[in-house]
């Protein structure tokens, strides 16, 4: 189903994915954040493609989708090989709501050289993809089909087969529970990852501890509070 769903986004109707993982955990550099793909793909001239489901704009913030782009960067790239060897990566956010507010399917974000006008080429590709839009376009049935919770109504046979897969069979039912249980989890650590941070910005404007002591008592790395500190997101 990814490569229906990527083949309809990207335009490409004749991509073919040859490797596809869900809730794909990517850390290589230690020390660094974690994050969690929700499905990570390979096609078969090796560009790599993260597809998101985020239902909030927060989840789409540019920066968390720089954040993805560049964590498939460090992945595909090994000691050893030349710069020139990166694959180009998809990063695609299908947000529930119209994000940039314009009415368009889709939002594709590319790098500029702005002395030019012309592309830089780098080979990283950010898409933004409307939950609201609907029409008779391919996109919009398939926008339809993800806010749709009966198979029946659906546009697209693979859709309604996997939703009446969740919902009637039982492994399925029990595959859903999981990855609603693991969405309730991450939910809770970004939630409590967010009071740490309100809790650091009050000691730090009340200005009586060291930063040393704030990070020390809210439980968050030193250099993440000097980031409050500075203005910077965390």
């Amino acid at each position: 189903m990814a490569e229906m769903v990527l083949r309809i986004i990207t335009g490409k109707l004749d991509l073919i994915i040859t490797d596809c993982q869900t809730q794909k955990d990517m850390k290589r550099l230690a020390g660094a954040r974690s994050i969690c793909l929700d499905a990570y793909g390979t096609d078969t001239i090796g560009k790599k493609y993260d597809l998101e489901i985020q239902r909030a704009d927060k989840g789409a913030n540019p920066h968390r989708a720089r954040y993805h782009s560049s964590v498939m960067d460090v992945e595909n790239l090994d000691a050893g090989q030349e710069f020139i060897e990166l694959p180009d990566t998809y990063t695609i956010f299908i947000i529930e709501k119209d994000f940039y507010g314009m009415g368009k399917p889709v939002y594709s974000i590319e790098r500029m050289n702005l002395d030019t006008g012309k592309p830089f080429e780098d080979g990283e590709h950010i898409l933004y993809v409307n939950g609201e839009y609907r029409g008779n376009s391919d996109i919009g049935k398939l926008m339809h089909d993800f806010n749709c919770a009966d198979a029946g109504d659906m546009n697209f046979e693979l859709m309604a087969e996997r939703t009446r897969y969740l919902k009637e069979n039982p492994k399925g039912v029990s595959e859903m529970c999981k990855v609603i249980e693991d969405m309730r989890t991450q939910e809770r650590k970004e939630a409590k990852k967010e009071a740490k941070i309100d809790t650091a910005k009050r000691m730090i404007a009340d200005g009586f501890l060291t930063l040393e002591k704030i990070a020390e008592y809210v439980g968050l790395s030193l250099d993440e509070v000097k980031n409050l500190q500075t203005g910077h997101n965390v």
